[in-house]
């Protein structure tokens, strides 16, 4: 088995050789006619479930969008042009898409930063660790800021908004020991960090205040409770209770230390593959992610027996005929547990040369950027009834106190089905967007840009352009 060549590096890290991960045996999804909970749960369900509402969109037979497929060559154009003026020809120096670029915003390398002040005796285990509590915090931080709140970087003294200014709100929390319970290990987050951080602590990090108000701020402060209480779980984030405990810190095996093998859970997972480069599958990350953090999502969602399913939702645009059992009526997203998926494993390539296999599992994420694109150059249009209903919503909301009154656009709650039909749809045109860039750039084979690079420097990109302010 041969290697391909290092590429040229990346964000001060250059890819190295890696062992082939096509041999690897994933496990096949869970038969929905037997576990549909697991089933609508599971990485494969999403993309799946979504091809649905896709196909009646090629039929332009949706409840609420009209499509014009005459736009979607000027889309995928519009994306090339960026890629081009952004990479050209060096399109293998595209990243993959996560939370790594957005604390590098304004061009600053602020996590090889990190990673330098740090003393050479913290190994390769324990950085990575410590990026994996970093990242993941960040990225539960990381929901709709809302059209007024900013965050003043205290290292550079520039002003940030949206997902880039919670991640350096974040990144800067984190070095200054918000989320660790010891004053004397401030690189961390742990259980009791989490339990000791109020509301009112929050909103101090994240610079919250009457002139500067953050939409959702007690969601945020709940969620990292609740993910306090999660990391009680030994058998995935170990006895110190750590996120990073995920990838395990320890070289003690689980044979002769059983009582440490938990915190090796993913280099020690039956499915991992042993060799000089360990081969992790994103089947057994995705599991450790929804079964570790799954009791951090709020229950009053979408379930099936009573079991609640994360970002998952009912659909008209999916079978409903009295022969359809109830499974079939829902669409699975699972936005932010595939963003951690695409952040966490940033980390553990870049420092450890930890590869994944089935990442092709993983599709592009259901939210307002890239789904803003598809709006914003004509593919998708709101169906008259459905924009007079989102624009006499959003009247009715400009008269609360507070809330935005200026920027006119259709308003709907995240549960509508005019918002899940169309977060649905961007799954499915994302996927038809890789292969008309890669056509474009006239990439093949190996060189083809995978999809997370696309989204990085392509369709998530246009979206920042053309879409430039979050919904209400």
């Amino acid at each position: 088995m041969q290697s391909p060549p290092p590429t040229k590096a990346m964000n001060g890290f250059a890819q190295l050789p890696s062992p082939s991960t096509t041999n690897v045996t994933l496990p096949p999804p869970p038969d929905p006619n037997i576990e549909p909970a697991a089933y609508l749960k599971s990485i494969h369900a999403v993309r799946e479930r979504s091809r649905l509402v896709h196909d009646k969109a090629k039929r332009n037979q949706l409840t609420h969008f009209d499509v014009d497929l005459t736009k979607f060559s000027e889309t995928a154009a519009y994306v090339v042009s960026i890629i081009k003026r952004d990479f050209a020809p060096e399109y293998h120096a595209i990243p993959p898409h996560g939370r790594w670029q957005h604390f590098e915003v304004g061009g600053r390398p602020r996590i090889d930063q990190l990673l330098t002040s740090w003393p050479s005796k913290i190994d390769a285990r324990e950085r990575t660790r410590r990026l994996l509590d970093l990242f993941l915090v960040s990225v539960l931080l990381d929901a709709g800021a809302g059209t007024k709140w900013s965050y003043k970087s205290k290292e550079t003294g520039k002003t940030y908004r949206r997902s880039e200014g919670l991640a350096i709100a974040s990144l800067e929390m984190f070095n200054a020991g918000y989320f660790s319970g010891d004053p004397t290990e401030p690189y961390q987050v742990n259980a009791a960090g989490l339990e000791r951080l109020s509301a009112g602590q929050l909103a101090i990090g994240l610079q919250v205040s009457d002139s500067s108000p953050l939409a959702g701020l007690e969601g945020r402060a709940g969620l990292l409770s609740s993910l306090a209480e999660a990391l009680h779980n030994p058998e995935y984030f170990g006895s110190s209770q750590r996120p990073g405990n995920i990838l395990g810190s320890l070289l003690t095996t689980p044979r002769q230390c059983p009582q440490l093998k938990q915190i090796d859970y993913l280099l020690t997972h039956p499915s991992t593959q042993a060799s000089s480069v360990p081969i992790i599958t994103i089947p057994t990350l995705w599991n450790v992610l929804t079964e570790g953090l799954g009791s951090i999502w709020p229950t009053s969602r979408t379930q099936i027996d009573g079991v609640p399913l994360g970002d998952a939702w009912p659909c008209s645009s999916m079978p409903s005929s009295p022969s359809a059992q109830p499974w079939e009526t829902i669409v699975p997203l699972h936005k932010l547990t595939q963003w951690l998926c695409y952040s966490l494993m940033a980390p553990m390539t870049r420092l450890m040369n930890i590869q994944f296999a089935g990442v092709e599992l993983l599709t592009g994420l259901p939210e307002y950027r890239n789904g803003g694109l598809f709006i914003d150059t004509g593919l998708l249009t709101l169906k008259p009834a459905d924009a007079k209903r989102g624009i006499d919503a959003y009247h009715h909301n400009a008269r609360v106190q507070g809330q935005p009154s200026m920027e006119v656009v259709p308003l709907f709650s995240a549960e509508d089905d005019v918002v899940v039909e169309w977060r649905a749809l961007t799954v499915g045109f994302l996927d038809d967007l890789l292969v008309e860039v890669n056509k474009l750039l006239k990439l093949e084979g190996p060189d083809k840009l995978s999809l997370a690079q696309m989204l990085e420097a392509g369709s998530w990109k246009v979206g920042c352009l053309l879409f430039p302010t979050e919904l209400p």
